[in-house]
């Protein structure tokens, strides 16, 4: 028997692969600047491991395309920017900053938001002691409830700010809107917008100036240009999803246009083929009794299931790609399979791509597709895919 050698042979393959493309991140960011002007950086949003598209290779690219600021929800997630960037941009906390993380924090000239004072005094301390100043946002309350500094401790911020500039840098004032994509929002928003104005005001009159004001996401960058000053923090859209469909009707209307998306999904995920299983009328397929066979069938295996991201909820109801054509998942989305219906897709075979979202040929399956099987939002799906599958940016 021929040896092998172990030494050559190619890595062990995942299950199942996602590509990036570069070319339709251009093309979200270029519509982007043309809705904020060109004035305001745009921060990208890469918290959630990139919504899913994997901080490592997601980075570089965004990078390529002239980002120079990235927005994070951890100082894990900031290491992970920090290791993947090529360039000196910012990177800018949002969320959880644990205190014996702050002198890394700080001593890296990494931006973070201040939502309670504690976290301020703690950051004026460690700040002093690292040597270097703490590069704040004063994240306020306007009416999210969420985090934000309310009325008396975002004075006590404030005097902290004026009394040691030398320490605490004032790089921003910021809030988050709750829930702009929706109309039924819009209620709220307005009196966040007037509440950010008073605190701004504030500000001024203590003889303080941020140096980037910031409170439009995606949604708010699309279409409420009164929300965009400094900053943007653009998550949703970069990946080419619209944040809502209050928001993309919004933008047929400015447009005029009955039809018109010029946002481009960046992340496409293939499997392949596993195996091929003939099913005669009447037998069951999979787990328990969810799928009977209505006629003699070939169903296709797949080495994905739940455990990879592929949602339980479309069991009997999701479709792939395979040779172009559309087969449905027939019986229960198992840990590590899925099973599908190819009876009617010719010469399918062992080894064959499937295209699980993306294009194939006439075809495509979205991951706004998912969310018509279950309550999964398109940011909350991506965002589910393990960091194990690998990402491949390409052109």
């Amino acid at each position: 028997m021929d040896s092998v050698d172990v030494g050559t042979t190619a890595a062990p393959r995942h299950s199942s692969r996602i590509t990036l493309s570069r070319s339709a991140l251009a093309a979200n960011l270029r519509f982007l600047r043309s809705k904020i002007g060109p004035s305001p950086i745009i921060s990208s949003v890469v918290k959630a491991n990139a919504f899913g598209h994997g901080i490592e290779a997601f980075v570089p690219m965004a990078e390529h395309a002239g980002v120079r600021h990235f927005s994070v929800a951890s100082s894990k997630e900031a290491l992970q920017v920090l290791n993947a960037r090529g360039h000196d941009g910012r990177i800018m906390i949002m969320g959880i900053l644990y205190p014996e993380d702050l002198p890394w924090v700080i001593g890296h000239e990494i931006d973070f938001f201040v939502f309670d004072v504690d976290r301020l005094r703690t950051a004026l301390r460690v700040a002093r002691a690292v040597g270097r100043p703490a590069r704040v946002h004063l994240e306020v309350e306007s009416g999210g409830n969420r985090t934000g500094l309310t009325d008396e401790p975002f004075g006590e911020a404030v005097r902290l700010l004026r009394e040691n500039p030398d320490a605490l840098a004032f790089e921003g004032l910021a809030t988050h809107f709750a829930g702009i994509e929706s109309l039924a929002n819009q209620f709220r928003i307005v009196v966040q917008q007037q509440r950010f104005r008073a605190f701004e005001r504030r500000v001024r009159a203590a003889g303080l100036q941020a140096k980037l004001r910031h409170t439009a996401c995606s949604a708010a960058a699309l279409a409420f240009p009164e929300t965009v000053y400094d900053l943007v923090r653009v998550g949703t859209a970069q990946y080419g999803f619209w944040p809502g469909p209050d928001v993309y009707n919004m933008h047929l209307s400015q447009t005029g246009k009955e039809r018109d998306n010029p946002l481009k999904r960046v992340l496409t995920w293939k499997t392949d083929v596993m195996d091929l299983k003939h099913v005669a009328a009447g037998d069951f397929v999979g787990y328990g009794t969810a799928y009977q066979a209505p006629r003699d069938m070939t169903v296709a295996v797949l080495p994905v299931g739940y455990s990879d991201g592929y949602p339980r909820a479309l069991s009997n109801r999701g479709h792939v790609l395979i040779r172009g054509r559309k087969a449905r998942v027939v019986g229960l989305v198992n840990m590590n399979v899925t099973m599908v219906d190819v009876s009617d897709a010719l010469g399918v075979d062992v080894g064959d791509e499937v295209v699980l979202v993306g294009r194939q040929k006439r075809n495509a399956i979205s991951v706004a597709s998912f969310s018509e099987f279950s309550s999964a939002l398109n940011n909350e799906f991506v965002s589910r895919l393990p960091a194990a599958i690998p990402r491949t940016p390409v052109s």
